[in-house]
């Protein structure tokens, strides 16, 4: 397999990673619930690491704009239907702003790779 495929299948490995940590994260309740907590550090343990996978291959600011980036949509995503915490309009327009951000270094920069 390709090295740059599989440097961002683990990158999408640490966004779910994050995304699940950060979940958890509201469930730990400031860490006072031990199942969840461990959890928590579990997932952010397993993201990071497949980040420090990836930043072998790819530029770190552009794997840590995708991860943080996509991470917060997808938080987002959670926070509205497992929690249900609603976003106003401002905050749906940046989110925008933020996906736009990650489609155009993806699709138009040319500093992927070292």
């Amino acid at each position: 397999m390709n090295v740059m495929l599989y440097a961002y299948l683990f990158l999408a490995c640490a966004i779910v990673a994050e995304v699940l940590g950060t979940a958890f994260l509201v469930k730990s309740q400031g860490f006072t619930q031990l199942i969840p907590s461990v959890l928590v550090i579990l997932c952010y343990s397993i993201s990071f690491y497949l980040l420090s996978q990836v930043t072998k291959t790819l530029n770190i600011g552009v794997v840590y704009a995708i991860w943080s980036g996509v991470g917060i949509v997808f938080t987002a995503m959670i926070g509205y239907y497992a929690f249900k915490q609603i976003l106003d309009t401002p905050a749906l327009i940046g989110i925008g702003f933020i996906i736009a951000g990650v489609l155009i270094m993806n699709l138009f920069s040319k500093t992927l790779g070292h």
